[in-house]
């Protein structure tokens, strides 16, 4: 019988070698039908162009949708702050390597320059999502949804592992917390 290793290194030694088989599933299953649509989503998630797109048309309109407009656009600030300037400084995950996985070239987005982890694209999404949608909940399930679309988007196209991708929407998540504590709470209490 093997001995198993517990320990906080085997532990993630194991969880990144489950994090590099889902992405080499993902690489391997053919999807013809969602490759160009996948690699446009993940192209226009770029610099949170959707999100800001979105947050543009909500702040025309007065109320709680100018106010999910207000707390989303903080949310990404922080998302995009805690992933780029903390996150992948402090980690320097190695992209994935997409010739040696076979990701197909027609799923392909340029490869990012920048660390691996976490996903930053996932990590605005998410806070966006979550911001916006507490604020105006009508709003919760599409964006979520799109969200997840953005995050499973980076790991079809090559650029990130999943685990990059959980990570970003854990730290989305905490971003949008931090984001309604600053900006909504005190609209609220306010009575605006």
């Amino acid at each position: 019988m093997a001995e198993r290793n517990t320990s906080p290194a085997g532990v993630l030694s194991d969880l990144r070698a489950v994090d590099g088989a889902l992405y080499a599933a993902v690489a391997a299953t053919p999807t013809p039908a969602l490759d160009s649509a996948l690699r446009r989503l993940s192209r226009a998630a770029d610099h949170s162009k959707i999100s800001l797109t979105v947050a543009a048309g909500l702040a025309l309109v007065p109320g709680r949708p100018r106010q999910a407009a207000v707390a989303g656009v903080a949310a990404v600030a922080l998302a995009s702050v805690a992933a780029n300037l903390f996150g992948k400084q402090m980690v320097h995950r190695r992209r994935p390597d997409r010739e040696r996985a076979r990701v197909i070239v027609a799923r392909q987005v340029p490869m990012p320059e920048s660390a691996s982890f976490p996903s930053g694209h996932t990590a605005s999404a998410t806070a966006f999502a979550t911001a916006v949608g507490v604020v105006l909940p009508v709003a919760a399930v599409p964006l979520g949804a799109l969200a997840v679309a953005v995050g499973y988007s980076r790991v079809h196209t090559g650029v990130h592992y999943p685990g990059d991708v959980a990570a970003g929407a854990v730290l989305g998540f905490a971003a949008a917390v931090a984001a309604l504590t600053v900006v909504h709470v005190p609209l609220r209490l306010a009575g605006r």
